[in-house]
């Protein structure tokens, strides 16, 4: 009872500061552990941290990381405070570095649970080189909690609702896939708009020292890079069964992996008048083994296999080999061509310095090179550059992925219900295939944040068309609470999109956003 009236007095008083709370300033960040894939230039603290040449192991190559194995993984942030005053007001330490609610234990820290709004306001308009003007909006509330139960415990769920406006080519490829890219289905909104609503949540257990497990909704990463190749947080949630244990003092970690994918085509099942349909569901596991032979090297290994879809009723017939924990068992055993779609991998990273890191991944998927574009492969090549020129948090990126098109699809090079996909999305990378030149620039002074990124796209759509894409978005912004990166920001985001080979009209959409949100996770709209 003590704990809640503490709590309800610094609402309280909270809600009395709120008209006041913009202007202030301050400074960067507070250490917290999020295990979403974290958004890309939010994590870049934590990363460059995990960059550093070090004699303890680390296996940055998979996310969400898992704190139980190190400290490391905890999200990096600077805590210093730019008025003095700050660090004896706890109203305005709650504003501005602490979480909304944050409750722990006062002995052995056995309880801790932390609760925040997940938003974004977001309006802006989009120019079209036809010179029509749309309004673009998007309007998201939400909560974040999460929280450690002793020492071996930790839980964590989420749940955002939407609205949104989006522009042109967004609204052809909802349309298209039925789906907001990463977000799941929607329902129209007010003739042009949609509304949708996501969630995830998890629960983790360090079951012994060396062996964690992991029972949730959420989604998985693999590589360093901007994309990946392997897996990708580009899709939507997936429901999922995780274990990931440790050996030789922490320089190898093994990851298995058990989901339920889901095509958006019916199940076979009758469904009731009015009543949702059921899609067809199809099993999905994946097996990584991260080995860190010396300080500077990662090497990761990858095999994953989506088992054949469910029947005209809807159920699915599991085998044994389903469950197998053994990397390439089952590649050996089906092969790479088989019905039960399998795609192996390899993952490199090299640590050059404590702040300039090179990686790559080579993916293989069909090696039948049944169609004239080739055998289903994709490779890629990066470099990272953290305190570039010698500049405190400035962080430059630079990247190189080329998929062939009969990647990813499955059997015959041809998209169907064992392909390697999940809501109508490829669970790897975001273009499904094409060749793509990303380049990204991070800075921050304190509390102000500046980044860019620049992609060149040249996708194939079969022998004869295909279309390039040049997409430039700056963006200006101010971090308000560094707890969980509530912020304001001014955006920028110029797309050209030009097709050859067929009849359809070239498009330039520029657009202007302003907004306050809680970034915390990926979307991937640069395609």
């Amino acid at each position: 009872m003590i704990i809640l009236y503490k709590i309800k007095i610094q609402l309280f008083r909270l809600k009395k500061l709120t008209p006041y709370f913009l202007l202030l300033t301050t400074l960067s960040s507070k250490a917290q552990f999020y295990n979403l894939p974290n958004e890309y230039f939010v994590g870049l603290l934590t990363q460059a941290q995990l960059s550093k040449i070090d004699s303890t192991p680390n296996h940055s190559s998979i996310q969400p990381y898992i704190p139980f194995f190190s400290s490391k993984y905890t999200f990096v942030a600077d805590t210093s405070k730019v008025f003095k005053f700050i660090k004896d007001d706890p109203i305005l330490d709650k504003i501005f570095y602490d979480h909304l609610i944050h409750i722990k234990s006062k002995k052995n820290n056995k309880f801790r649970f932390t609760l925040n709004p997940l938003v974004n306001f977001e309006n802006g308009r989009a120019y079209y080189d036809t010179s029509i003007t749309q309004k673009i909006s998007t309007n998201t509330r939400g909560y974040i909690a999460n929280g450690y139960i002793g020492k071996d415990f930790y839980f964590e769920t989420m749940f955002a609702e939407n609205q949104s406006f989006f522009p042109h080519y967004m609204n052809t490829y909802a349309k298209q896939t039925k789906v907001i890219p990463g977000q799941g289905r929607y329902k129209v909104f007010k003739t042009t708009g949609y509304d949708f609503a996501f969630s995830s949540g998890f629960i983790s257990y360090q079951a012994f020292k060396n062996l964690n497990i992991q029972l949730g909704h959420g989604k998985q990463k693999i590589g360093n890079g901007y994309r990946s190749l392997l897996l990708s947080d580009n899709a939507f949630n997936y429901p999922y069964l995780r274990f990931t244990s440790q050996w030789l003092k922490g320089k190898l970690q093994y990851t298995n992996l058990y989901a339920s994918l889901m095509n958006l085509t019916t199940g076979g099942a009758k469904t009731p008048p009015f009543t949702e349909p059921l899609f067809q569901k199809k099993a999905f596991a994946f097996h990584y083994l991260s080995y860190q032979p010396f300080k500077r090297l990662n090497i990761g290994l990858y095999q994953a296999m989506v088992w054949r879809a469910a029947d005209s009723l809807n159920r699915q017939h599991i085998e044994w080999q389903y469950i197998n924990p053994v990397i390439f068992s089952n590649l050996g055993f089906y092969g790479l061509n088989n019905r039960n779609n399998i795609l192996a991998g390899l993952d490199l990273l090299y640590k050059i310095t404590n702040s300039l890191n090179v990686y790559g991944q080579l993916m293989i998927d069909d090696l039948s090179n049944q169609k004239k574009t080739g055998d289903g492969i994709g490779y890629q090549i990066g470099i990272r550059y953290f305190d570039a020129l010698k500049i405190k948090n400035l962080s430059i990126q630079a990247e190189f992925n080329s998929v062939a098109e009969s990647a990813y699809s499955n059997p015959n090079g041809i998209i169907s219900n064992q392909s390697y996909y999940h809501y109508n999305q490829n669970l790897a990378y975001t273009l499904q295939n094409g060749q793509e030149i990303i380049t990204l620039l991070d800075y921050r002074i304190r509390r102000v944040f500046f980044n860019a990124k620049l992609n060149y796209i040249l996708k194939t759509l079969n022998e004869y068309n295909y279309y390039q894409n040049t997409i430039a978005s700056f963006k200006l912004g101010y971090t308000i609470n560094s707890a969980y990166n509530f912020n304001v920001s001014l955006g920028y985001q110029y797309r050209n999109q030009d097709f050859f080979g067929f009849n359809a009209s070239n498009n330039k959409t520029s657009l202007y956003t302003v907004a306050i949100r809680t970034n915390l996770y990926n979307s991937y709209y640069d395609f």
